[in-house]
């Protein structure tokens, strides 16, 4: 899915909630502010992925503080739980990443009965095959990655992958995700293949192309909105929530799904098995399969509902927008990134290079 300006804003809410330690019984009055401010669930969430309005009502209608944390890529992710990365009780990785992380035994298995708004959900989004049963988790959102335009700055024709990493004139006004899979991703779509190859040779024509790209990006970087609206870039390659949300900011922002394809995912919300609020976590799990929560975080996050009732309740103009609801011809070109298992290496040492260059 990878997404700052909400975030900030949630993680302000709740520093100030939580400068408070949970009372001992009988310090305060039932139904006080003290009194509410009793347990915390941290959450780690991709930049500007949770409304503050349902943050705030979560703690109102559960007494539960809600914590916010940030990550820009689901390898960033993995890697501050893999060092030991203390207070995190429930996480939004992507697709592939819930793969990784099960494999790797960093989740808890979900408790359904905690969890009665399960039932809402659309079936398109479960039963994938990195958690099949959805043992370990659950959609919360999903989206696509493309490519944003400032039409202020560029007025040029912008169709795929290869007009962003071919143009020469683009030389300084690009920006590209700070994630492995994503930008690999482009230019392999870019020439024909997989998103989720293990072939050396479609690898290296990938690597050779962003090669040659790399003197023309002028940053790599996974919160888009600000470098789109503040015209430091006329083209970024980005999340879908983040261009929509720069598109409502500023309307000269454009954004395309390439020609070629691109891809296509689903976050999902986890506990982690060093979860140390459990009960808090599958609350809050709960609370945002609301179709409520849903319905908010869809006008205000521009991220696919998972909840099934959702998109009805949604303006007309929000149910007709492409980018949001992307035809179903669209669809069809789109992938979701999956774990290669051993090949990772490859996709780290063509990074590495890449970003080195």
């Amino acid at each position: 899915m990878s997404r700052t300006v909400v975030a900030l804003t949630a993680l302000f809410l709740s520093l100030s909630a939580c400068t408070k330690s949970a009372p001992e019984a009988g310090d305060a009055a039932a139904g006080s502010p003290e009194a509410k401010a009793t347990k915390e669930v941290n959450l780690a969430i991709w930049a500007n992925y949770i409304s503050p309005e349902m943050q705030e009502k979560f703690t109102k209608e559960t007494g539960i503080v809600l914590k916010i944390s940030n990550f820009s890529s689901n390898e960033e992710l993995l890697a501050k739980i893999q060092a030991g990365a203390s207070g995190i009780d429930v996480a939004v990785p992507s697709d592939y990443m819930v793969d990784v992380m099960t494999k790797e035994k960093l989740l808890n298995p979900l408790d359904d009965s905690k969890i009665p708004n399960k039932s809402g959900l659309d079936p398109s989004v479960l039963h994938q095959s990195y958690d099949p049963e959805n043992k370990f988790s659950l959609p919360y959102s999903w989206g696509t990655a493309g490519i944003a335009v400032n039409r202020a700055l560029y007025k040029g024709e912008i169709k795929g992958w290869k007009d962003v990493l071919t143009k020469k004139e683009l030389a300084g006004k690009i920006s590209l995700l700070d994630d492995v899979r994503e930008v690999t991703a482009g230019a392999l779509k870019a020439n024909g293949y997989s998103v989720n190859t293990t072939n050396e040779t479609e690898l290296a024509k990938a690597k050779e192309m962003l090669k040659a790209a790399r003197p023309r990006v002028k940053m790599f970087r996974s919160d888009t909105i600000d470098a789109l609206v503040n015209k430091e870039v006329a083209i970024a390659h980005t999340y879908s929530v983040d261009a929509l949300q720069a598109a409502q900011k500023d309307s000269k922002i454009e954004y395309i799904i390439p020609e070629e394809g691109g891809t296509r995912s689903i976050d999902n919300l986890v506990v982690l098995k060093t979860a140390k609020n459990v009960e808090a976590a599958h609350a809050l799990i709960n609370f945002l399969l609301s179709q409520e929560a849903s319905t908010s975080f869809v006008k205000t996050v521009m991220g696919g509902p998972v909840v099934t009732a959702t998109k009805a309740a949604l303006s007309k103009e929000l149910q007709a927008n492409n980018g949001l609801f992307p035809s179903a011809a669209v669809m069809g070109k789109l992938e979701s990134i999956h774990d290669v298992g051993d090949a990772t290496r490859l996709y780290d040492r063509l990074w590495t290079e890449i970003k080195t260059e």
